[in-house]
Parts: structure tokens; sequence; C-alpha cells
């Protein structure tokens, strides 16, 4: 057995080795490791752990620029939640829609339905996870997992244990919301507890709710959030908002002390560079990054995207920088629909543009890239064949080539104003611009985020133009254009763009 010391000098020696990927933008890369061990699990003809993802997948991630990877779903589940998705009508219809067919075999159960943040015995166990994560960081990468502190799943060993770490209720309340609350024998008592719950929908079956308002289940959770943070070196929080006091209070009736910071400066005392993104909605994101959240997720881009007028996603461009700079954008997850079936194909390539060339943490989906359009449940293990989309999958080609630039991991961002290109043109509104600095890198990029063809000037931000020539060259196709520097400073870039039509300019000197 190796002392501590010497582990520590390993581990300090192989994290010299590696090279230094971080960035100020960084990029988060989500797969679902279930269904990614069930298919490597068809591919090998036995049971697959993390032990055998494969190098060239991690090969691949590293190379496309990521510096995260986001792993869902690796905790222990059990069998009591897993037969609530089994049985459970609604979740069945869903089941065959997407996958025709299924088996009771594909039925896994919520992945957030955890019995214990032990990685589960079927991909492994903890030692196969750390190799991973041995294997992540020789590329440069790091390991994101989940953390859900909201509830745990129906067999949750402290059901018996502590079981007034649970929300309980009564039989007024089971009669009134059989929906949010349910009966249950525990050490030979029967106990009304709460479902886990979003106060706006109904209750989630396979899960019980804890008590914040119990001072022991928050150390219990430090405490769980320190042993996770020792397995990774980031958590996507779910849900992060369902447990500040005033969500707390108005689902539940009481009122519990702040959670969040306290919970992740313990964490950070330990791990000073843990990461924490929060999954949050209800205009909470910037509460939660004052409490210590490094990212939050950007819902309301995402949905100003979808409505698909310029002007509101423009506005929310206008925000203070300490936000957007901690803001985690995409344009799907796992909760969310496939982006190839929510946006059409243009459209898609306009809103990928804005999405992962603005400040921020870009957050990218397993399937994204190969157009897949059927969101996968996270109570299946399983995900239906689907065609690659090879247009997008070229378009997604070339979008992670212009987010190796430099200047868009590390530089200075700016919004940019245009102006109309002659009187009484409107059109001018429909764009959405802004540019990248760093050093002598300097990428200005243009999108007209609309379904009619639009105009207008654009201000060149660059110094130093006047009295040269400048070429533009789009690092999203082969065009290349030069115009007079002098003209560029004082009248701006005249732009006449097709519906949801984009540039991603590289801006040189030609003398």
């Amino acid at each position: 057995m190796k002392s501590r010391k010497q582990s520590e000098g390993k581990d300090n020696a192989r994290s010299s080795s590696v090279a230094d990927k971080s960035t100020g933008y960084p990029a988060l890369y989500q797969i679902n490791t279930r269904v990614l061990m069930s298919e490597l699990s068809r591919e090998l003809g036995r049971g697959a752990t993390v032990d055998d993802v494969p190098d060239q997948l991690l090969d691949r991630i590293s190379n496309e620029g990521f510096e995260w990877v986001w792993f869902l779903g690796v905790w222990q589940t059990g069998t009591a939640s897993r037969k609530v998705s089994r049985t459970l009508p609604n979740l069945q219809r869903e089941f065959q829609e997407i996958l025709p067919g299924y088996t009771e075999e594909d039925v896994c159960g919520s992945c957030f339905a955890i019995t214990a943040y032990e990685v589960h015995t079927d991909f492994g166990g903890n030692a196969a996870l750390e190799r991973l994560r041995e294997r992540l960081r020789a590329r440069g990468l790091k390991l994101l997992l989940d953390f859900v502190p909201n509830h745990m799943a129906l067999d949750h060993p402290w059901i018996e244990a502590h079981p007034e770490f649970f929300v309980q209720g009564d039989e007024d309340r089971l009669r009134r919301e059989p929906q949010n609350y349910t009966r249950m024998e525990v050490n030979g008592k029967q106990i009304i507890f709460a479902y886990g719950r979003d106060p706006y929908f109904d209750g989630w079956s396979d899960t019980l709710q804890l008590n914040y308002a119990e001072p022991k289940l928050q150390q219990a959770m430090t405490a769980e959030l320190e042993k996770v943070a020792t397995r990774c070196d980031g958590v996507r929080c779910d849900m992060a908002m369902l447990i500040l006091p005033d969500v707390f209070e108005r689902t539940w009736g009481t009122r519990p002390e702040p959670f969040w910071p306290r919970a992740i400066s313990a964490a950070r005392k330990a791990h000073p560079n843990f990461l924490f993104m929060a999954e949050v909605y209800w205009d909470l994101e910037w509460t939660l990054q004052q409490q210590g959240f490094d990212y939050t997720y950007d819902k309301r881009l995402y949905d100003r995207l979808r409505e698909g007028q310029a002007r509101p996603v423009r506005e929310h461009f206008m925000a203070d920088m300490d936000f957007q700079n901690k803001s985690a954008r995409f344009l799907e997850n796992h909760d969310e629909p496939r982006a190839a079936a929510t946006f059409r194909p243009d459209q898609h390539r306009a809103a990928a543009i804005l999405t992962f060339l603005c400040p921020g943490l870009r957050f990218f989906h397993d399937g994204q890239f190969e157009g897949r359009t059927k969101k996968v449940p996270v109570h299946l293990r399983r995900r239906p064949d689907e065609p690659v989309n090879s247009g997008l999958h070229d378009f997604y080609d070339l979008l992670l080539s212009c987010l190796r630039n430099q200047s868009v991991r590390d530089g200075k961002w700016n919004l940019l104003s245009c102006a109309a290109a002659w009187d009484g043109n409107w059109t001018w509104d429909s764009f959405i611009c802004f540019s990248w600095e760093l050093k002598d890198e300097r990428l200005v990029v243009a999108v007209n985020y609309s379904d009619h063809q639009s105009q207008c000037y654009l201000p060149f931000p660059f110094n130093g133009l006047n009295g040269h020539s400048v070429v533009l060259r789009d690092l999203t196709g082969y065009a290349a254009y030069e115009r007079n520097g002098s003209e560029l400073s004082s009248k701006g870039l005249y732009l006449d763009l097709q519906p949801w039509g984009y540039h991603v300019f590289r801006v040189q000197e030609s003398d």
C-alpha cells in the first residue's frame, strides 16, 4: 500500500505533465453515461463499464477544443425508483413514442433518483471512474458530475436511518394531494412523505423531498457534496433554485437557512478550483451566481432564440458582463428537446452562431453535432438509431474550429450597434453583431436573425484601420472580401444577408 505522501507525489507529477487547457470561456460536452454504456455493451458483447469508454472518443473531445466532459448519471440508483419508471402510464407512452418496441430492460429508472453518491456498480464503481478521470486528465479534460440537492430515491438508506431528513405530511395532505405525497412503512411505522417536487408541477413519484429546514440534513448534504468533490472537478447541480430559502418556503411552508454559500465554501476549502454549475430558472440565475456558482443555465437566451426575434436576443446580450461571463449557453441538453427538432435548419445554424460565439460557458450535448432529433428520457438506457445529418455535422465542425480561436476563448467581447443601410430600411433591427479581440487577433460576428433578407451598416470597433486595406475572411466558409480600412472606420461595413444568414469574419490588414 502506498503512503499518502507517495500518492500525493504521483498526483502532482501527473498534473504537471498535462497541458493546461484553462480558458476564460470554456466548452463543455455532455454525455449520457447510461446510453453510452448500453451502446458499448452491444458492441463488446458484455456489460460495459466506464473503463471501456474508448480513448478515441476522449481524444476527439479533447481535439475539438473541449475543456470539460459531463458524464450524466453515474451514481447508484435502486430498484424502487426503477419500478416506478416501469409502471407509470405517462412514461410508458413517452417511451413508446421515443423508442418503439422498447423492453422493460431498456427502462433503468431516473438517474436523478439516487440511492448513494457512489459510482454505479454496473459502471465499474468508484475505482473505474477514477481511472476514467486519469485518462481525461491526460488529455487536459476535466470531469463534471451530477449533484441532486432536492431529493433522494425511494429506497435511499436515509429513509430508515433518518426519516426526519425528509419532508413529511399527514393524512389530510395525502388525501388532497395524492400526486405529491405517499405513505411508506419505515421501521414498523407508517409515515407520509412528500415526493420531490418543483412547485409548479406534480411530484416526482420516484423520489422523496429532502427537508432543508432540518439543520442536520444540511450538514449531511454538505458532507455528500464534499465526497462528490473528491471524485470529479465540478458538479452540475440539478434544479439548484429549489432549495433557496424563498423557494423552499413557498413550496413547503418552512424557511431554511441558506445552503449553497456554506456548502460551496466547504467543498472549495479542500478543492479550491472546484466548479459549480446550476440548473436554474425563474430569473434566479443572478441570485445563485451571487451565492457562489461559477455558471448558471441561460434558459432565457435559449427561449428568446426559439421565439426567433432578433431584438430580444440582442437586448439579452446587453446584460452586465459579470452575469454573461457566468452564463452557460446551450441549444439543447437532456431536459430540452433536440435542437435539430426544434429549429428549422437555417435558423438552427444562426442560433448556434449566437449561442456559442458569445461569452460564457459553451455547453454542447452528445448527438447535437450529428443532428439527432429524438430526446431520450433519463429513465431509458437506450436511444433510437438515427442517421447523421451530414450538413449539420459539417457546420458544427466549422463552428468548433471558430471556437478554437484564442480570441473567442480569452479575448474581449463587445456587442456592436448597427445602423440603417438607407433611410426607411428597418431591417437593420434584425441584425445581432459583436466582436472579439485579443492582441492582433480580431473577429467580427454578424447574424441576420430573421426570416427575411436584411441590410445594415456595421460600424467597426477596431483601431488602426485607417490607411490600410483590410481582408475579411469568413471562418464559416470560403468567402474573403477586401475593404478600405478608412471606410470601415468611418462608415462601417455594409451587410446584406439572406434569412438567418451569418458571417464570422477574421479581420486582417493586407498591407
